[in-house]
Parts: C-alpha cells; sequence; structure tokens
C-alpha cells in the first residue's frame, strides 16, 4: 500500500510533507521494481496479442473507439439524420448559454468555482499537441475570470507544459488528471492570500515507472508515422491524431505490448489520444474534491462548483457535481454523447473550441455574489 503525499508549503516554515490515506484500488498492488525493456518479436507479439478470439474482439473494439473519437467519424448536431434524437439529447443536456438565467438563479448567493479543462475547452484541438495555444483574448479572459472566484485548470497535461501556455499563476493547477496539483503563487490570488500553498501528489511513487514507460513506448512508437508520445510527469499520452487511421490497430498492438507488463498502470482511450495512467483510486472529480476541500468548501452548502470539460476523463467531474447535488457540468461537444454533465457545449468551426466560453457567460460581482451578463467572460 502507498500513501497519499500531500506536500504543504507555508511562508515561513517552508515545504512539509504529510502522509494520508491509502489511495490504491483494492486490487493494485505497490508498483515493482522497474523492469528493463522486453524484447518481442512482432510474430509473437500478434501469437500473445492478436490471435485468441477474446483478444481480437477485444483489438478490434479499440480500433473501433479510435474511430469513434475520430472528428472525421462523427456526426455533428446540425448533420444528425435524426432531429428527434438530437431534440432528445438536448431536452437532457440543454445548451448552457440557452439557460444561462437559470445558472445565475442557481449559483445566486453562492459561492462559485470554476473548473475548467484545457485541451477541446480553453485551446483548440489541434495536430500537434506541442501548439495547443491559448490565444491572448482568452487568456485576458481567464484572468478576469480568477479575479471573480477561485479557478482552477483540471488537464491530463502535466502543470509546466500547461503554465508554459496559460502564463497566469493566479490559477489553482490540477495536471496529471489530477495527480498533480499546485496552488496559486503567493500573492497573485486572493482566494489564498490567507492559507498555505498546496502541492499535492498522490501518485508520486510511480515516477520512476512512468520515466520507464515513456522511454518504451517512444521506441515501440518510433516506427509510426505521427504517432507522438507524451510524458505528463505522472500519466502519458500516445497521440494518434496524425496516425494514418490503417496504421491505427498497429499502433494500438503496440501500446499495449508496453502496458501489458505494468499492472499498476492502466490503459484508457480519450480523443485520438491512449492515456496510461497509475492504477490508484484517484481521477478528475477527485481533484475537484480535494481543490474545494483545499479553499474551505468540503462540507458547505454555499459553494457552486462549475465543470467545463471535452473529454471522457471529465466524465469522472460531473459524476462528483451529480453526487454532491452541487453545481453543474458542461459537456463541450459537437455531437450527442453519453454524459453525466447537466448543460452542453457545441465546438466551435475549425476545431476553434475556445470561443464557446467568450460569448455570453458571466462576471459575478465579488461583493454581492451576483452574476451579470458580459462580453467576453466565462462563469
Amino acid at each position: 500500500m502507498v500513501s497519499q503525499n500531500v506536500v504543504v508549503s507555508d511562508a515561513n516554515t517552508g515545504i512539509i510533507t504529510v502522509s494520508n490515506s491509502s489511495v490504491f484500488a483494492p486490487s493494485a498492488q505497490k508498483p515493482p521494481t522497474v523492469p528493463g525493456h522486453i524484447s518481442i518479436s512482432k510474430k509473437k507479439l500478434l501469437k500473445n496479442l492478436e490471435l485468441s478470439g477474446a483478444q481480437s474482439q477485444r483489438l478490434n473494439s479499440w480500433v473501433d473507439s479510435m474511430r469513434a473519437s475520430s472528428p472525421t467519424h462523427l456526426k455533428s448536431l446540425s448533420s444528425l439524420s435524426s432531429e428527434d434524437e438530437l431534440n432528445s439529447w438536448l431536452k437532457r443536456h440543454p445548451s448552457a448559454l440557452d439557460m444561462f438565467e437559470r445558472i445565475i438563479e442557481a449559483s445566486r448567493g453562492k459561492q462559485i468555482v470554476m473548473f475548467l479543462d484545457y485541451d477541446g475547452t480553453l485551446s483548440p484541438i489541434v495536430a500537434d499537441p506541442d501548439r495547443a495555444f491559448i490565444t491572448s483574448k482568452m487568456r485576458r479572459t481567464v484572468k478576469k475570470l480568477a479575479k471573480s472566484f477561485p479557478t482552477s485548470i483540471v488537464t491530463g497535461r502535466c502543470i509546466d507544459k500547461v503554465y508554459s501556455f496559460v502564463k497566469l499563476a493566479e490559477l489553482y493547477y490540477a495536471g496529471s488528471h489530477g495527480m498533480d496539483i499546485k496552488g496559486p503563487t503567493k500573492g497573485f490570488s486572493r482566494y489564498n492570500k490567507d492559507k498555505p500553498s498546496v502541492l499535492y501528489q498522490p501518485a508520486g511513487d510511480f515516477l520512476p515507472m512512468i520515466d520507464e514507460v515513456f522511454k518504451q513506448l517512444v521506441e515501440k512508437t518510433k516506427s509510426t508515422p505521427g504517432a507522438k508520445v507524451e510524458n505528463n510527469k505522472f500519466c502519458l499520452s500516445v497521440h494518434f491524431r496524425c496516425v494514418d487511421e490503417k496504421k491505427w490497430s498497429d499502433l494500438a498492438l503496440k501500446v499495449r505490448s508496453v502496458v501489458k507488463n505494468y499492472p499498476t498502470l492502466k490503459l484508457s482511450q480519450g480523443r485520438k489520444v491512449f492515456e496510461i495512467r497509475p492504477m490508484i483510486k484517484w481521477d478528475k472529480g477527485k481533484a475537484l474534491e480535494f481543490l474545494l476541500e483545499s479553499l474551505g468548501f468540503e462540507n458547505s452548502n454555499d459553494v457552486f462548483p462549475i465543470y467545463i470539460g471535452d473529454d471522457r476523463t471529465d466524465e469522472d467531474a460531473f459524476k462528483l457535481l451529480q453526487e454532491r447535488g452541487q453545481g453543474f457540468g458542461i459537456l463541450v461537444s459537437e455531437f450527442p454523447k453519453d454524459t453525466n454533465a447537466s448543460y452542453s457545449l457545441q465546438d466551435p468551426p475549425e476545431a476553434s473550441t475556445y470561443t464557446y466560453i467568450q460569448t455570453s457567460y458571466a462576471y459575478m460581482h465579488v461583493h454581492t455574489v451576483y452574476l451579470y451578463k458580459y462580453n467576453d467572460i466565462i462563469v
């Protein structure tokens, strides 16, 4: 069993590490000694991973899922063949813009706390993940937002990478799908001026393993044109947005051939990306809960969290808000899909998803705790 590591930085005393309860799933074990690179022939790999009927079916399922995450295979809201299907979905997940007044009313008298995904929410989805830049206009919008209420970016990226894009010291950052949490820089946010800065890293023991798997994945996928392996510190991403669809099944086999040797890591899939994460009981929902607790809202009835995101990993946060019965989740998507979010927003054309938060969200006056419609401000 491995304990959570909560590191609290105090201005006077420095950094103190506090041990907390275990976050490993019941079936998970302490990370084994990092194994060396395992050489396996393609013939043997196919025999082990592809020839069995169950495994072949699993691989086909992965490829189908990869296709489903590709915009070229998706139906946009405007092109759905069934208008009834669209209307039914929008009744369950109406536009957050259309329901703006309802959100104002529900949040009246409460402290709004904002949680924002990065890719596909603050920045457009782009072919090269290293070029998913936030615009200057969006940066100004988020900066104004953070002046009104606590604002966090919750992302699968490592904190250093997303901070290099956003460059705002007044925000809370939860990188690596919430496994690396850092509070605002002292003096930049009025919401932490009386609180110690918080650094939370529940998967610290996995760092050597993550680095080892990263090296193996880079080596294994270098023969697949367009594949890109990203080290997000406590998790890994294998991007296949620029990979020829004919190579997807081969790439899936390569990724699985590495990850299968690490039983304490789990493999999942997002929007044209494979995600490799430690198998611990931690996700974006847990990160949201931890941040609310850090802000003093653990058992408060006067808090109104709003989480905006577009990917599968954001569903854990949407589900948590449902269970708490507080605030709302807002899904950014141009097509109907199963979600725990209460409201929806469409992706703008040309993957410029960031524009949706510039149009008609709200500005909250910090003294009256009231929202006013204001151009270029998000709720």
